[in-house]
C-alpha cells in the first residue's frame, strides 16, 4: 500500500486544523438577512416558512463559522423522531447512523465550510454530534450551536423538554414550517413556542418567510405557490 506523500499529509492537516477557504455568509434578500442578523444577536431564534428559502442552509453555515472561529466548542443536530417502520427500518448501524439520512442537509452544508476532514476529525471526537431527539431528555448543552429540524412536528410537551436543555453561551435555532405538520389533534410545538415568546417577551426571536422569499429556483417558488 503506497503510502502519502508528504505533502498531501501536509494539507489534510492543514485542512483539519483550519478548514477550507469559504466565502463569508452573504444574504440573497432581506429577510435572509434579518435571519442572520437575528441569529448573531439572540441566543434563541424560531424560524418559519416554505422550503427553499434558506433556513437550514444559514442556520449550518453559520454553526460552522462559529466553530471554525472557536465561538462555540460543539454543533449540535436533532430533529423529532422519525416515524416507526420500514423506512428507518432499511438503514442499517446505530441510532445516530439511522437519522444521519435525515439530517443529511445539514452535515452537507458543515462539511462544505468546515472541510472534509475537519468536520469528520470533530465529529469523531463529539465536538459536532447528531443526536436522536428521543434522547435529548436529561441532557444539557453549554457553548454549542444546536440545530432542530423540521420543529413543527414537536408536541408542546416536546418543545419544552428541548427548549430547557440549552444552557450558557448557546445558540439555538428552531426551523420548520408550521404549516406542514405531521401531528395529529393537537397544536404544533412550534407555534406554542412561538406564542409564548412574545407572550412572555423572551429574549428570543421569530423570523418567518414567505413564498416571495425562496431562492432555491424559478420552479420552486412556482410549485410552492401552487402547492399552498
Amino acid at each position: 500500500m503506497r503510502k502519502k506523500s508528504t505533502y498531501k499529509k501536509k494539507v489534510e492537516e492543514i485542512e483539519v486544523a483550519h478548514g477550507p477557504r469559504v466565502q463569508p455568509l452573504l444574504p440573497m434578500n432581506a429577510a435572509q438577512r434579518n435571519y442572520i442578523e437575528c441569529i448573531k444577536q439572540y441566543p434563541q431564534v424560531f424560524v418559519t416558512g416554505p422550503a427553499g428559502t434558506g433556513k437550514t442552509y444559514i442556520a449550518a453555515a453559520l454553526a460552522a463559522d462559529m466553530y471554525n472561529s472557536h465561538q462555540i466548542h460543539k454543533i449540535i443536530l436533532t430533529r423529532p423522531n422519525i416515524p416507526a417502520g420500514k423506512s428507518l427500518g432499511f438503514f442499517s448501524g446505530t441510532i445516530e447512523d439511522k437519522i444521519a439520512p435525515w439530517v443529511y442537509p445539514l452535515t452537507e452544508v458543515l462539511q462544505q465550510r468546515l472541510g472534509k476532514g475537519k468536520y469528520e476529525h470533530a465529529h469523531k471526537r463529539g465536538a459536532i454530534e447528531i443526536v436522536p431527539f428521543e434522547v435529548m431528555r436529561g441532557r444539557s448543552f453549554n457553548n454549542a450551536f444546536v440545530i432542530l429540524d423540521e420543529g413543527q412536528n414537536l408536541t408542546t410537551h416536546e418543545m419544552k423538554m428541548f427548549l430547557t436543555r440549552i444552557g450558557e453561551d448557546s445558540k439555538v435555532v428552531v426551523n420548520g414550517d408550521i404549516s406542514q405538520h405531521d401531528l395529529k389533534n393537537t397544536q404544533s410545538g412550534l407555534q406554542v413556542a412561538i406564542d409564548l415568546m412574545h407572550k412572555h417577551n423572551i429574549p428570543a426571536a421569530h423570523c418567518n418567510f414567505n413564498h416571495d422569499d425562496v431562492v432555491r429556483s424559478g420552479i420552486c417558488a412556482a410549485w410552492t405557490r401552487a402547492f399552498s
